[in-house]
Formats: C-alpha cells, structure tokens, sequence
C-alpha cells in the first residue's frame, strides 16, 4: 500500500518561513519525480516545484527563488524549504509521487500565511 504523508504545514506570519515534508511508503522513492503542489480555495490545483529521480529541479515562477525542493533518498523524504512567504502562498500542499503507471498523491496540509 502507497502511502504519502506530508507534515510541517501551519500558520506563519508574512515574510516566514516553514518546511514541509513528505515521507513515501510503499513505493520505491530513489525510482520517483517528487513534486509538491497546491490548491488554494476557488482555484485549480498548480504544480509548485518537482525534484526529479535524478536530482533535477523545477520550479513555479511565483516560487523561484523562495522556495527549494529537496529529496533523502535514504529517508524516502522530499521536503520543501519555503522561504519569505506571502500571504498568496497560502493554499493546501500535496505531495505527489511520479514514475511508473500510476501518479500517487499525500492527504494535503494546510499552509495558511497572515498576520
């Protein structure tokens, strides 16, 4: 059974910072593209940053330079280093896992930036 399981969501202040993570099971993490989106209310789900199998990354223009996806392969763990938040990062993140014949998503975790 896949399981995807994202934490390190919460409520920051703008300018904040916070890291989430998500830890893969079931899967063979080293063979997946790890991605992280998002889903703000009323909105469409939208690809925030993507690591690769093999390292490479990607990023949303509304997040380079503020945001840095990583993986520990060792941890079966790809987190996300979000930096100067602002209050339009605010939305649900999911963890997503890609690679073979079927995409795999986490649960979400809420990301909420307001004074």
């Amino acid at each position: 059974q896949v399981q995807l399981v994202e934490s390190g969501g919460g409520l920051v202040q703008p300018g904040g910072s916070l890291r989430l993570s998500c830890a893969a099971s079931g899967i063979i993490f080293a063979f997946y593209n790890m991605g992280w989106y998002r889903q703000a209310p009323g909105k469409q789900r939208e690809l925030v940053a993507v690591i690769t199998a093999g390292g490479g990354r990607n990023y949303a223009d509304s997040v380079k330079g503020r945001f840095t996806i990583s993986r520990d392969n060792a941890k079966n763990t790809v987190y996300l280093q979000m930096n100067s938040l602002k209050r339009e990062d605010t939305a649900v993140y999911y963890c997503n896992a890609a690679g073979g014949p079927k995409t795999y998503w986490g649960q979400g975790t809420q990301v909420t930036v307001s004074s």
